[in-house]
């Protein structure tokens, strides 16, 4: 299932070899983020990309341009398929990231992180932004756009303004998945289910915690591959 994307947010590199292996033939990729690469660093990609996975990289950099070109650069010759940057960083960082991700070989996607899916419109103007989420997240991806990045990574309940807006070629990545067998949605604040993200136009979905924390973790995959392959 090529649009379901895997977050291995587990603790060691043993952990997500074998749920990776396992699940190979459900996944489109698999997440890396900030927890298990700060726990295991640089080798655990390289084992995933020799093992036939696509990596999504995602350390949502954040930095002056220079610094996040040559993250970039990096993380192109790990061989990754896909990574993030913040949107927020501006046009000159997001422009310098995407130029850095076109000169490698392996040429990977870039994909902007506009709001992250834990904040509401009270936590946006905690940090001095005063507009409403969804007007945020379209100004944000209009910006991406600008710079030449593939897409954005946006929650569920933004996606069917900005593939409105933005057409049917811009890569539209979601987390905030939540199944109704799931329970609780932790700390994101919008969520929706695979169903519903697929029909208002994501590209890709990103489910962690429904598959990883299940008792059965090839099951709940199954259980939402089927769900996006209704939809």
């Amino acid at each position: 299932m090529d649009q379901l994307l895997i977050a291995l947010d587990v603790s060691s590199a043993d952990q997500a070899i074998r749920l990776s292996d396992r699940l190979r033939d459900l996944a489109g990729g698999f997440k890396i983020g900030s927890r298990l690469f700060t726990a295991e660093g640089p080798r655990l990609v390289n084992e995933l990309v020799e093992r036939g996975h696509r990596v999504f990289l995602d350390l949502k950099y954040h930095d002056i341009p220079s610094t996040v070109a040559t993250a970039v650069r990096a993380a192109a010759d790990l061989g990754v398929w896909m990574l993030t940057v913040h949107a927020s960083g501006g046009l000159a960082m997001l422009q310098a990231a995407q130029q850095a991700a076109t000169a490698s070989s392996s040429g990977p996607r870039v994909v902007a992180v506009t709001v992250l899916t834990s904040l509401d419109d009270d936590a946006l103007r905690q940090i001095g932004v005063s507009q409403p989420i969804p007007d945020q997240v379209e100004s944000l991806a209009g910006l991406a756009l600008e710079a030449g990045i593939d897409g954005v990574v946006a929650s569920p309940l933004e996606v069917e303004r900005i593939r409105a807006r933005f057409g049917p070629t811009f890569t539209i990545v979601t987390p905030g998945i939540r199944t109704s067998s799931a329970g609780s949605s932790d700390d994101q604040a919008r969520t929706l289910s695979p169903a519903h993200a697929v029909r208002a136009g994501a590209s890709y979905l990103v489910v962690g915690r429904p598959i990883y924390a299940d008792p059965d973790p090839r099951s709940a995959a199954l259980e939402i591959a089927q769900q996006i392959a209704d939809a």
